[in-house]
């Protein structure tokens, strides 16, 4: 199945290239007397949440996907964990460009470690990605975005995909520079992710997918997931041994070649074999000058 987070905040499934609206499903989300339970209620509630979602698309209103403004499928995650230079293709790009990759950030993927993206970075599609500095160039990475759907820490690999709940598109924005990559790739809205999340019973293999960015027709990035250096599997397993993963954390999986600069009225397509299809404008965000 495929849910959403779309137009003001209504909660969707989406079906046969239509959207319909099961908000009514909300009231059947256990109560979150404050502080509550750490990551995203619906999320972590999904499974017991699917007879109720199902109940109220019988009969909801729909609308043609073309038609809807989607936001981000995860709405509380507690964080957006990034893999760094995880395939080998991006990794000799950013080598030979100076503006991708500085010292202090070469070696295996390993050696650089997991970085974490800001919460408020975090958007859907219809809500675009704002240029924040004129002045520096920020680049599209598009990669394959993992959902966590259960709480997880100290795993081992074979057993990571059972915590997976969705995956989604994301674009990992970034801004090129010598400043840390958490700070860099934090910019509101440089965390996209939509347009909706496809539940992980759907996607039979996550490490074997197509998937392609293009910038205005221009083809940009075209690869498939099979050719990351750490498996979906291994990311997870090694993000939980520094982090408990909690319902609605995301680990967008790392880049591949052919990663480049955007700038305001630039649209980037975006496309992942099984999960969708999406397109995200860019725009000039606050202080951009340009």
């Amino acid at each position: 199945m495929k849910i959403c987070w779309f137009d003001d905040n209504k909660l969707g499934l989406v079906h046969d290239g239509m959207v319909f609206d099961v908000s009514a499903a909300l009231d059947h989300l256990p109560p979150q007397p404050y502080p509550g339970p750490m990551g995203d209620p619906l999320i972590a509630n999904l499974e017991g949440m699917w007879p109720h979602i199902e109940a109220a698309a019988k009969g909801a209103v729909g609308k043609p996907v073309a038609e809807a403004r989607f936001l981000s499928p995860v709405a509380r995650p507690t964080k957006i964990i990034g893999t760094p230079a995880n395939y080998v293709k991006h990794v000799a790009e950013a080598e030979a460009d100076p503006e991708i990759i500085t010292e202090r950030f070469k070696g295996r993927v390993e050696e650089q470690g997991l970085f974490l993206k800001a919460n408020s970075a975090l958007v859907g599609p219809a809500e675009g990605v704002r240029l924040r500095f004129a002045d520096r160039r920020t680049d599209h990475e598009m990669e394959l975005g993992v959902v966590i759907g259960r709480t997880a820490s100290n795993i081992e690999e074979s057993e990571a995909l059972s915590y997976v709940a969705g995956y989604a598109i994301a674009l990992d924005m970034s801004v090129r520079g010598p400043e840390d990559r958490s700070l860099r790739k934090s910019v509101d809205s440089y965390a996209v992710l939509g347009p909706w999340m496809v539940t992980a019973d759907e996607i039979e293999d996550p490490d074997d997918l197509d998937f392609s960015l293009s910038v205005n027709g221009d083809m940009r990035q075209e690869s498939n997931t099979k050719f990351m250096i750490l498996d979906t599997k291994r990311q997870i397993a090694w993000a939980s041994t520094f982090y408990t993963l909690h319902p609605g954390d995301i680990i967008m999986t790392g880049t591949c070649e052919g990663v480049g600069p955007v700038v305001p009225g630039d649209v980037m397509a975006c496309d992942i074999e099984g999960v969708g299809a999406m397109q995200v404008r860019v725009e000039a965000g606050d202080g951009y000058d340009g």
